[in-house]
């Protein structure tokens, strides 16, 4: 299975899209459309249905069920098609199978197995529909891939605003304490802002809830705490800059620090606009390459409006 969202020899970029027609929105659709105005991309819709029943029944319902089946197919492939068409996704960027309908017990398994089928460079999400506007909510397939998935994953926003261009500027997040300028989900961004031609801006985020609280001097250690860990990420900011710099000297570069109350005050204090993609690496879950999404990302995830990238880490 392709591991990097990058094709070779510049071939389209696969995409594989979860949506069902059942579904309240079609923002995963949407996603890919916006990707189509930026590279080259081949999509492929997966809609799954969860049997809840055990194999025994399954068995005895036999051809009829089959029969049942195709019929649902065809009616997804119906509804697939006018989601594609609705959201402007070009038809030469449809794969020739631009609709596949899967059942079986679990939906995050048959969503993993139609990428493996389809050699995805990219899994694509929608949000939950209870979601504010503008954010991500996983639900309960969406959070199993956010643990297991080999291949990286797109989150769309419920309702979000994107750019008619594509994607203008690629971001990456640095979320942990100890951020490395070698990161390699890092050089990962930085291939992306290259082969497609737009900047990049690398991000380090300060939720604290005490910035801006005052104490009694003698147990006011915030504000030196933060200053120095401010001085820190500078520093590793403009280094990582430097490394981007010499591997892609043509991607122009910016770094930023959100500060605030919490995550949704650090992400609120930076500017973003609707050309914008985040780029986060996954915690490495032990020797396989997938994407691992700890408890910092999860909650940092919430409170993002624009579409995210999560890579996989990648083998020990």
């Amino acid at each position: 299975m392709a591991s990097t969202f990058i094709a070779a020899d510049d071939a389209p970029t696969r995409v594989l899209v979860a949506w069902r027609p059942d579904s309240p929105g079609t923002e995963s659709i949407e996603l890919a459309a916006w990707l189509s105005r930026t590279t080259e991309v081949q999509v492929r819709v997966v809609s799954t249905l969860t049997r809840p029943w055990p194999a025994s029944s399954f068995s005895r319902l036999g051809g009829k069920y089959q029969k049942w089946l195709r019929k649902q197919a065809e009616v997804c492939e119906t509804a697939v098609k006018r989601a594609l068409n609705n959201a402007g996704v070009e038809k030469r960027c449809w794969d020739d199978e631009y609709s596949v309908f899967l059942d079986g017990p679990s939906e995050s398994v048959l969503i993993s197995e139609a990428a493996d089928d389809f050699g995805a460079h990219l899994i694509i999400l929608g949000s939950e529909s209870t979601a504010p506007k503008g954010r991500f909510i996983a639900g309960s397939t969406a959070d199993a891939l956010l643990h297991s998935s080999p291949v990286p994953l797109g989150l769309a926003p419920r309702a979000v605003r994107l750019s008619k261009r594509g994607v203008t500027r690629v971001n990456y997040a640095f979320l942990e304490t100890e951020i490395d300028e070698n990161d390699h989900s890092l050089h990962y961004a930085a291939n992306l802002a290259d082969s497609w031609d737009v900047g990049m801006r690398i991000l380090a985020f300060s939720p604290s809830c005490t910035a801006e609280q005052t104490f009694h001097d003698k147990l006011d250690f915030s504000r030196e705490l933060i200053d120095e860990w401010r001085e820190h990420s500078l520093a590793i900011l403009d280094r990582s800059q430097d490394v981007i710099a010499d591997l892609h000297p043509d991607v122009e570069v910016e770094s930023g620090i959100g500060s605030g109350h919490g995550w949704a005050g650090a992400i609120d204090a930076l500017k973003w606009r609707k050309g914008d993609l985040l780029i986060l690496g996954s915690t490495p879950p032990g020797t396989l390459e997938r994407v691992f999404v700890g408890s910092t990302a999860t909650e940092f995830l919430r409170h993002v409006h624009v579409p995210v990238f999560i890579h996989p880490s990648p083998q020990d």
